[in-house]
């Protein structure tokens, strides 16, 4: 597996380093996991298919809207 070299500001790197000893982990772990969940996961999948699936429902209100306060008449 390739090594890379990274930047970070002491701050982020110490608040990184005791997150990862609090979850029994090391840097290099955390740091693959979350590069993992952004790159490789299909996170946004999950909003354009609620998106496409809305779309494709075809409610039609008609015309008529509503406000907060019409949420609380029961």
């Amino acid at each position: 597996m390739p090594n890379i070299t990274i930047s970070l500001d002491e701050d982020l790197l110490s608040s990184g380093r005791r997150y990862a000893e609090k979850h029994q982990t090391s840097m290099n772990a955390l740091i693959r996991r979350l590069l993992e969940q952004t790159v490789r996961s299909d996170a946004n999948d999950w909003q354009e298919e609620c998106f496409r699936l809305m779309d494709q429902a075809g409610g039609d209100s008609r015309g008529r809207g509503w406000k907060r306060e019409d949420l609380y008449d029961v």
